[in-house]
């Protein structure tokens, strides 16, 4: 298993794929067996994935957009919004197969046919990989997952995270082979000769505020406790969205460092939770969230600070390492999945978070993307979509 990260944030789209993939080829003049490509919206993605299958024409390709940039090892690559990154992989005991389909009114079957056409594309039909990983349009990330599970399992990691843009405009991309889609899964199905370690967290502590939900429909919460459930955030959040109560708007920047949890699980009865990011209040006092939720649910105000954000990815790289008992020595690279809204809220010190990737993985290559929701697998091997999570993949040598 060898791994190599590249970037650019070149202006020009053809120019800033090109440079990328070179220095991919100066590491190794092997042409990698599947390269994962994240770059902002702004570049132009059909130019950028045509020039990529011209100079890449064997390499299955899977990958997106991701809010202003990327981050690799070597840093944090934006240049007035625009970032482009690349991991290639090049490990010739293993399979890969990328398949993507597009999302209309059925996710969940979308994503059965998504995954269907990876294993095909690898030639292991009815095979169960080792891992899964995906990018998706924002929307019906629980219905993608549960249809991945249609076809492998529970017991198959899921990882992977939502397609964004800069402003949260919908101008989001999916990359597949040689397709570039605007609300499709895009499924890599992964058996590699190596082992694939994950891990999936958020930066936040639970606080003692809670209430159930008694009124939700989708991704909007209506009521909690019977109250409006605006009326009940900002009383947990001591008034930070009282401007809002009256005529709704959008909050997604103002909840950054106070999302809903939900309890998953626990390890020696410390709890572990899945995010919810609330972004707007609507005209009758509800909450709209980035994931959907459930009446019944209980619901936890969390709470996270700008360190604990910058701090978590490195803590989270190591956390997949841990868990398999893996010395670090031993990792070829990783892909990283941080949340936009927390790299929003510490963009000033992405360097640091990168830093600390770097010490948990020992300087080995990895490619970070900036999500508008994460996917990943629960230490007690529950797949999930959240808000405001890191989700690392991390492969050994």
């Amino acid at each position: 298993m060898e791994i190599w990260s590249a970037w650019s944030t070149e202006k020009n789209s053809k120019i800033a794929v090109s440079d990328a993939y070179f220095q991919l080829q100066k590491h190794k003049n092997k042409e990698p067996q599947i390269i994962f490509l994240y770059c902002s919206a702004t570049y132009d993605s059909v130019e950028i994935l045509k020039e990529l299958n011209t100079l890449a024409p064997h390499s299955a390709i899977h990958g997106g957009t991701s809010c202003l940039g990327v981050m690799t090892e070597n840093g944090f690559h934006s240049n007035n919004g625009l970032g482009l990154g690349m991991l290639g992989l090049y490990d010739p005991g293993g399979h890969y197969g990328v398949g993507y389909a597009e999302i209309t009114d059925n996710a969940r079957l979308a994503s059965t046919q998504a995954i269907s056409a990876a294993l095909e594309q690898c030639e292991c039909p009815g095979q169960v990989p080792a891992m899964v990983w995906m990018t998706a349009a924002p929307g019906a990330e629980e219905d993608v997952i549960q249809g991945i599970q249609d076809v492998v399992g529970t017991n198959t990691p899921i990882t992977g995270g939502s397609s964004a843009d800069n402003t949260v405009s919908g101008d989001w991309k999916q990359f597949s082979n040689n397709r570039v889609l605007d609300n499709a899964v895009v499924i890599t199905v992964m058996f590699p000769s190596s082992n694939a370690m994950f891990a999936f967290h958020s930066g936040y502590e639970p606080t003692e505020k809670s209430g159930i939900v008694t009124e939700a429909e989708g991704r909007i919460v209506k009521k909690i406790d019977h109250k409006p459930a605006a009326e009940v955030y900002n009383e947990w959040s001591d008034n930070n969205i009282s401007d809002y109560l009256e005529h709704g708007g959008n909050i997604l920047s103002i909840t950054s460092l106070h999302p809903l949890g939900r309890q998953v699980g626990a390890v020696s009865e410390v709890p572990y939770y899945q995010l919810a990011h609330p972004d707007k209040v609507t005209q009758d006092g509800g909450l709209s969230l980035f994931s959907s939720i459930e009446e019944g649910e209980k619901l936890v105000f969390m709470s996270g600070t700008k360190n604990s954000l910058v701090n978590r990815a490195g803590r989270v790289a190591s956390s997949s390492l841990a868990a398999h008992s893996t010395p670090a020595d031993q990792v070829s690279g990783a892909l990283v999945v941080y949340c936009a809204g927390c790299m929003l809220t510490v963009q000033d010190r992405m360097e640091d978070v990168v830093s600390g990737l770097k010490e948990a993985l020992n300087n080995k290559p990895f490619l970070g993307l900036f999500t508008f929701g994460e996917q990943g697998c629960f230490v007690g091997g529950e797949n999930r979509h959240g808000n405001l999570m890191i989700s690392v993949l991390t492969f050994t040598k």
